[in-house]
């Protein structure tokens, strides 16, 4: 078994690199390819933000006959370690064939990548934004991933776990469907809320309209980490870069700011899911991949619920019925059949508990590995 690091600038070691996963994922009617555009952006070290300050390494294992057997990409974010105090690794667009070998040399590699470095631990699956899904799929296979929402063949956990990592956390993902309605009382207490404390949501119309509260949206985002862990300040480039990946194919309507003033406080991102566009164009939008989601963004009956906050001082003041208020208004505007819930902490009790009780099905489990270097 072979394993190299790869230049992602070369043009061939690139194609094989990004080439994997269509080879593995071919009978797999679930698997949604990346959006290329997403890719490609990744493994550019001149265009990607993350590489104005960290750095990454990309490997691919290679068989007896010389083809690709798998690929791991490890992550030194000096950023989230500085913030942290820690000299923690990620590992991230990890693919193997299922056997052994293969596995254990891209994690013996990317181990010997962050001990040069001298990184103490590595996590991971964790990508280069906090837009990347995060984790292994460890349940709910039989399902198509939410867009963003990594997807895995069911014998990667076992190849991780054989590697020397355990588990760290774990995230859920739930669904609930137009007929799931929320009492009368969360919309009165939501609106009775907004007048007390002088709150209110804004309706976006336009991308332009959207991109224009994205500095506010980094700072409230920055306010909130002092005194957290396991998170990293945005930077003006990671954020510019995020609002484009989300306004690309977002419905400005289904975003929602909850303002105090002008001031964020709170947030929901709302996306309709354009994945079964993806599969049909493997991810590429050109030459003519994007008219076909175009047509998909206007047709699917998917919403993606991918990401949702309000500052500490709102919590627990009704801040959180304002947020399923506005929910329950897209899917109905939208004419949403389907509802992804994606990727909540499993620490995260007090909302898994309210959406529990709205009846929202958690269907699928994802889990972000780690081990001592």
């Amino acid at each position: 078994m072979h394993v190299s690091e790869i230049d992602p600038s070369n043009r061939t070691s690139r194609k094989a690199f990004l080439d994997l996963p269509f080879r593995l994922y071919a009978s797999c009617p679930q698997w949604v390819p990346p959006l290329q555009t997403d890719i490609d952006r990744m493994l550019d070290r001149r265009r990607h933000p993350f590489y104005r300050h960290s750095e990454a390494g990309f490997f691919l294992a290679y068989d007896e006959h010389g083809g690709p057997a798998g690929r791991i990409a490890v992550l030194d974010n000096r950023n989230y370690n500085r913030f942290n105090d820690e000299r923690t690794a990620f590992f991230y667009l990890f693919e193997c064939v299922e056997a052994p070998d293969p596995a254990q040399a891209l994690f013996g590699a990317a181990l010997d990548w962050c001990r040069s470095r001298g990184l103490d631990k590595i996590q991971g699956p964790k990508g280069f934004t906090a837009l990347d899904g995060m984790g292994l799929l460890i349940r709910g296979f039989e399902h198509r991933p939410a867009l963003g929402i990594p997807y895995n063949l069911p014998y990667y956990p076992s190849l991780v776990e054989a590697a020397g990592f355990t588990a760290k956390a774990d995230t859920v993902s739930g669904h609930m469907d137009r007929t799931m309605r929320l009492p009368d009382k969360v919309h009165q207490l939501a609106d009775l809320i907004k007048q007390k404390r002088g709150l209110h949501v804004p309706l976006f119309r336009t991308r332009r309209e959207l991109m224009s509260i994205v500095p506010r949206l980094q700072a409230m985002y920055n306010a909130a980490l002092p005194g957290t862990t396991g998170n990293v300040p945005l930077t003006d480039d990671e954020a510019r870069t995020m609002a484009q990946q989300i306004s690309l194919f977002a419905n400005p309507r289904l975003i929602k700011i909850l303002l105090k003033g002008d001031d964020p406080v709170g947030f929901l991102f709302c996306y309709p899911d354009i994945s079964a566009a993806l599969q049909r164009s493997k991810g590429r939008l050109l030459p003519f991949g994007w008219v076909d989601a175009l047509v998909e963004l206007r047709r699917t009956k998917w919403l993606n619920v991918n990401g949702a906050g309000i500052v500490e001082k709102y919590r627990g003041l009704g801040g959180t019925a304002i947020l399923f208020s506005e929910m329950e208004k897209s899917i109905l505007q939208g004419n949403f059949d389907h509802v992804e819930v994606v990727q909540i902490g499993t620490d995260n009790d007090r909302m898994l508990r309210e959406l529990r009780d709205l009846g929202i099905d958690f269907y699928k489990t994802h889990r972000v590995y780690e081990r001592p270097i």
